[in-house]
């Protein structure tokens, strides 16, 4: 008799510890007091202004149309910095709670899971987007749950790839980014297993939901000539060698360097736990996103999302390890670990410091964002004086910003409502230049050399300066006054568009 071979079935996954709701909700709610106290502060970040301003779109040409509704939307309900964030602030901690979840799904009891509140809730990434409004406080949420999902669709069950699908394909309404992270997932199961969760139906289904959900997006951008393709490329043209030379010393400052031991205590327990054999994919998916970040040169955070699975790893073992001391030495030095980690990074990541100081602190070399909120009213105030006199000489007068951050401040806080701001900065070329017959232009920022080649004259009046010490892309560009352009406005307005 021929023996017949029965498929095994995979043995039920053991229950999770119940959830830490002692240990995880003071991490929660600190993070929340500590976004929202601090969400009004300093000022709106160059990216936030743009979002406000850019119409209603199934698209844009350097990204999907969410982020830039969500901010539209609370723009509308109230013109404040603080209600433009509120969204921000809820990502942030909704992410926390998957990554939470993540390390309870990995076996993480009580301690871990309180680990992994704090350590992830207050890493520098989380509190970067965390309080402001961007592209990467959507897809620090997107990322976790997508991770958590497949982690459960791993141990629980193949209907957990039906989640998969729909935030996956929901996220790229936000950024395109998701599909390396979906890429990376896959690869992981690939290489390291278990492969038989890839031969489920309810993966092959929730794939095409996720096709289906990012259909309107890839429609929009298969009518516009794909130009998310050269805004990637416009990114890697400008930041592919600092990329290539920073991606991994960055991890490790957007996890926060005093708890990036949590992430080698994860990596190994993957690498090597026979019991975790099943999670080796986390880790090999991490190695691919960095690779495909390197590779591609775009922007260093990108694997940012696949390394705090990792970490949620590491809590596990590092709990574990601080359980087993004798005398409560291990806790207590646990304790102050995280302590200093929440500390450092909410001084150096929030904006917590008086404007008055923040100059003589090494916090503005330290966080790009703080420079990128910082002076807006002020340089348009600077602006709006040079229009004046622009005004009194030509009333159709026209003000063209290098940057869509110098746009969204005009629009934001310039005393001419009736000056239209016209910029050839990403998506807002689209919104079309000057109007025909205009004569006079007022050109702020570093697009000046190049407009200056397509006007008969141009007159540097004053440089911007926040009058803070605090030094950032804006501080020190002119703003000009520039008249007779050389060609009709059809002619030259295709010359001014950039991207990057």
């Amino acid at each position: 008799m021929t023996p017949v071979r029965v498929p095994v079935a995979a043995a039920p996954a053991a229950p999770a510890p119940p959830f830490a709701w002692r240990w995880v909700t003071p991490a929660l709610v600190a993070l929340a007091v500590a976004l929202l106290a601090t969400a009004g502060r300093y000022g709106y970040h160059r990216d936030e202004l743009y979002f406000r301003m850019l119409p209603p779109a199934w698209g844009y040409v350097d990204q999907p149309p969410l982020t830039p509704l969500l901010a539209r939307t609370m723009a509308a309900l109230h013109n404040s910095v603080l209600v433009l964030r509120l969204p921000a602030v809820l990502l942030a901690v909704a992410s926390t709670v998957a990554v939470t979840l993540l390390a309870r799904e990995l076996g993480g009891a009580a301690r871990a899971q309180g680990l992994a509140a704090w350590g992830f809730g207050f890493g520098t990434f989380t509190l970067t987007f965390g309080h402001l409004l961007l592209t990467s406080s959507v897809d620090l949420l997107v990322w976790e749950v997508v991770v958590l999902v497949t982690v459960r669709a791993v141990r629980r069950g193949p209907r957990w790839w039906w989640v998969a699908g729909a935030v996956a394909g929901l996220g790229t309404t936000n950024k395109w980014l998701v599909g390396v992270l979906v890429v990376s997932l896959l690869v992981g199961l690939v290489v390291s297993g278990p492969r038989r969760v890839l031969a489920s139906p309810a993966l092959l289904g929730a794939a095409a939901l996720a096709v289906l959900l990012a259909l309107p997006d890839v429609v929009w951008q298969l009518r516009h000539g794909l130009p998310q393709l050269a805004m990637g490329r416009a990114l890697a043209a400008g930041n592919a060698t600092a990329v290539r030379l920073t991606t991994v010393p960055f991890l490790v400052i957007m996890v926060g360097p005093l708890l990036f031991v949590v992430v080698v205590a994860g990596a190994v327990r993957l690498l090597r736990a026979p019991a975790w054999r099943a999670y080796r994919f986390l880790l090999v998916a991490l190695v691919v996103a960095v690779a495909l970040t390197v590779v591609g040169g775009a922007q260093v955070y990108y694997p940012y999302g696949l390394l705090a699975p990792v970490f949620a790893a590491g809590c596990v073992p590092v709990a574990a390890w601080a359980e087993r001391g004798a005398g409560g030495a291990r806790r207590a030095a646990l304790a102050v670990l995280v302590a200093l980690h929440v500390v450092t990074n909410v001084v150096i990541d929030l904006p917590v410091l008086p404007v008055a100081v923040l100059a003589r602190t090494p916090v503005p070399a330290l966080n790009q964002t703080v420079r990128d909120t910082f002076g807006w009213p002020t340089y348009v105030a600077q602006v709006d004086a040079v229009v004046d006199t622009a005004l009194a000489a030509d009333p159709g007068t026209v003000v063209l910003a290098s940057n869509y951050g110098e746009a969204g401040a005009l629009v934001r806080f310039g005393r001419h409502p009736d000056v239209p701001v016209v910029s050839g900065h990403a998506a807002l070329w689209d919104a079309g230049g000057p109007p025909a017959g205009t004569r006079t232009v007022v050109v702020v920022g570093g697009q000046l050399p190049q407009v200056a080649t397509l006007f008969a004259g141009c007159r540097t009046v004053t440089r911007l300066a926040n009058g803070t010490g605090v030094d950032n892309e804006e501080e020190g560009e002119p703003v000009a006054v520039c008249t007779g352009p050389t060609a009709s406005w059809a002619d030259l307005w295709p010359r001014l568009r950039h991207l990057g």
